[in-house]
């Protein structure tokens, strides 16, 4: 079993308050929850590319800023398990453009279908539902990791320079 350092843990725990204080931020904004998300916290997705140890942070995060999801229990359990699938992913990524790429997938396809299931339970109206939530879901998760999660990399790893890239 690996070793985790104080630092690596501080490191997660920074990340996963950072999240959910941002999407607790977006949430105000009426852009954190539901088929049109825009959460800046997600860009924080992309961290596990150079800091492996913040999938498990980000999946904390996560979980508090659901506590306040209109979606109840499905979305705190589904949703945060996204994050953290994704997070998981990213970290094995040997592309930062690819590493945009898993939290796109995982929130699109899991909380595409969590929201679909709160708005029609699994009804013939499932399918067309997953269709809409879940590409909605994507593209706003594609917009801010593409654009904000890159971004993010990129300034990390110049103030990082011994990090990979």
């Amino acid at each position: 079993m690996r070793k985790i350092t104080t630092r690596q843990l501080t490191t997660a725990a920074v990340v996963g308050a950072l999240y959910a204080a941002l999407t607790l931020l977006c949430s105000t904004f009426g852009i954190a929850f539901g088929p049109v998300q825009f959460r800046f916290s997600e860009a924080l997705c992309l961290l596990p590319f150079l800091f492996p140890e913040t999938a498990w942070g980000l999946f904390a995060g996560c979980w508090v800023a659901n506590l306040l999801s209109p979606y109840g229990l499905p979305d705190m359990v589904i949703g945060s398990l996204a994050t953290l699938l994704a997070a998981l992913w990213t970290s094995k990524c040997r592309n930062r453009y690819l590493a945009a790429l898993p939290p796109v997938v995982c929130n699109g396809v899991l909380v595409g279908a969590v929201l679909s299931w709160q708005q029609t339970g699994f009804t013939e109206a499932f399918v067309p539902a997953f269709l809409f939530n879940g590409v909605s879901v994507a593209l706003g998760e594609a917009a801010v990791c593409f654009i904000l999660g890159l971004l993010l990399l990129r300034a990390v790893e110049k103030a990082l320079p011994s990090r990979r890239g």
